[in-house]
Order: C-alpha cells, then sequence, then structure tokens
C-alpha cells in the first residue's frame, strides 16, 4: 500500500467543527500521490510531493503562481511523465497504462479549465454533446436531449441550450463548461483556478456551486486555486504547495492559525 503522508511542519489548533467529516477522512483514496519528482532540467518543480484525495471529499491544492500546480494537473492525467514517485487514479498507475487505457480513465474524470475553453462556433448544446460523442457513447436523441437538459438544471441554465457562448456572461461560461463536464458524470472533476476573472459575486456563486455539485453527485475534486474566499468555501481540506512538496496539510480553520510564517502569508 503506498504511504499516505500528512506534513505539517508548524503545530496548528482549530475548532472541532472545523474537521473534515468523518465519511470522507475513512473513505478508499481515489487519487493517491506518492513521493513525485518532477523536474525540467535544473528546474525542479515538484520535490517528494505526497497527497490523497478520497472519494467524495474536495481538496484545494493552495500555491503561488508558479509553484507548480498545473505540472501536477498535467502528471496526475498523463499529459506529463513523472520522474520519480507514482500517481495512482481510481486504482491504476498511471504511469503504466497504455494509450486506450488511459483514454478510458480520462473519460472518468472531469476538467473544468480555467479559460472555460468552450467551442465558440457550437451552441451550449453543441458544445455539452461534444464529450460525449467524443467517448462514442450512443445515444438517441431523446436521451442525448435529457442528458443536455439535466446538466444544464444542475448548474442553473435550464434555457441557454440553443445560445452561443458569446451570448453568455464570464459567469455563465463557466457554469456551461462545468455542466459540459457534469454530463459524463465523473467519478472525479479537476477545477483549474475555477474563480480567476471572475467578479466577486459571481465567484462566490461559482465556489457555492462546486459545492453543490459534491453534495448532489458525491463526486471527489482537486481544485487548483489561490484565491482564498475559493479555498475557504470548496475545501474539506487544503493542502499548501511550497518549493515542490506538500508542505502542510489540513482544514481551511488549521491552516488559517498556523504560526508558520510560509503558511500564514496566505492568509494575511
Amino acid at each position: 500500500m503506498l504511504p499516505e503522508p500528512l506534513i505539517q511542519p508548524a503545530p496548528v489548533t482549530a475548532p472541532a467543527s472545523s474537521a473534515p467529516p468523518p465519511a470522507a477522512s475513512t473513505a478508499e483514496a481515489v487519487i493517491t500521490i506518492a513521493n513525485v519528482h518532477k523536474a525540467f532540467g535544473d528546474n525542479h518543480v515538484l520535490q517528494d510531493f505526497s497527497l490523497t484525495l478520497r472519494r467524495g471529499e474536495n481538496v484545494v491544492v493552495l500555491g503561488k503562481s508558479g509553484s507548480g500546480k498545473s505540472v501536477l494537473v498535467k502528471c496526475l492525467i498523463g499529459l506529463l511523465p513523472v520522474d520519480g514517485g507514482q500517481i495512482r487514479v481510481l486504482g491504476q498507475d498511471v504511469a503504466a497504462l497504455a494509450p486506450a487505457a488511459m483514454d478510458r480513465l480520462r473519460a472518468k474524470l472531469g476538467f473544468l479549465f480555467q479559460s472555460n475553453a468552450l467551442y465558440d462556433s457550437m451552441t451550449v448544446r453543441e458544445n455539452l454533446l461534444f464529450p460525449l460523442r467524443r467517448q462514442w457513447l450512443t445515444h438517441s436523441r431523446a436521451e442525448e436531449s435529457e442528458l443536455v437538459r439535466q446538466a444544464l438544471e444542475d448548474v442553473g441554465l435550464a434555457d441557454t441550450a440553443e445560445k452561443m457562448p458569446a451570448e453568455l456572461s464570464g459567469g455563465m461560461r463557466k457554469r456551461i463548461a462545468l455542466a459540459r463536464t457534469l454530463i459524463l458524470r465523473p467519478d472525479i472533476i479537476l477545477y483549474d483556478e475555477p474563480t480567476t476573472g471572475l467578479d466577486p459575486v459571481t465567484a462566490r456563486e461559482i465556489d457555492h456551486l462546486i459545492r453543490e455539485v459534491q453534495q448532489k453527485h458525491h463526486t471527489s475534486a482537486l481544485i487548483i486555486s489561490h484565491d482564498m474566499n475559493c479555498v475557504r468555501l470548496t475545501a474539506d481540506r487544503v493542502a499548501v504547495l511550497i518549493d515542490g512538496r506538500c508542505y502542510a496539510e489540513g482544514t481551511y480553520d488549521q491552516l488559517h492559525g498556523s504560526a508558520d510564517p510560509k503558511i500564514h502569508e496566505f492568509f494575511a
């Protein structure tokens, strides 16, 4: 069994109410990152990085710009090979998978891109149907329409199916991108800076939506962010990425109360 380390360089305290739900702390691991190294020449981006995501849990990876958060995600989904250590997703060793098996695994992962990545020449309906057809899933027209309807209802935009992305606000495009992810009913969702570029009110709506998705669909999520409001509202646990490693883990309240200056500067 792979190690599941908890690294906390400074003692932290928190009220009992901030502890993660017992179900999350005992659930099976859906992502296990163990002692991962990744370098580009002399630039060692990830150094002995370890983290576990459990079923039904939201974990935020918190780090400064350029700290390696995006590299971590690319390693996680097999776009970049690791130089050392191991990543297991839904029980499978990512590095050992053949391309076809990797594609099957990726079909179980949802990804909300920072830029939304909607096709601007397609309607909302066509954007949502794209991943279904890309996965060669066979549905009748009626079934497709129902899946689109359900996904749009999940994000509160049931009446937008025939609109073009250019007709939507930034927050609406973010919701449509999430609906496109949800239509495949993924086990795990990866959120890449989900509130970047949004006004505070819309950002808060997206944060609440991330929680609603977790509760309704029982998804697990790895959320990449340095938006502290997003961290506070979405995270069951927070992993702080500093100098290429998981420098500290804990709930938002635990880390907020840390005396360690490297952690404190995120909350100042």
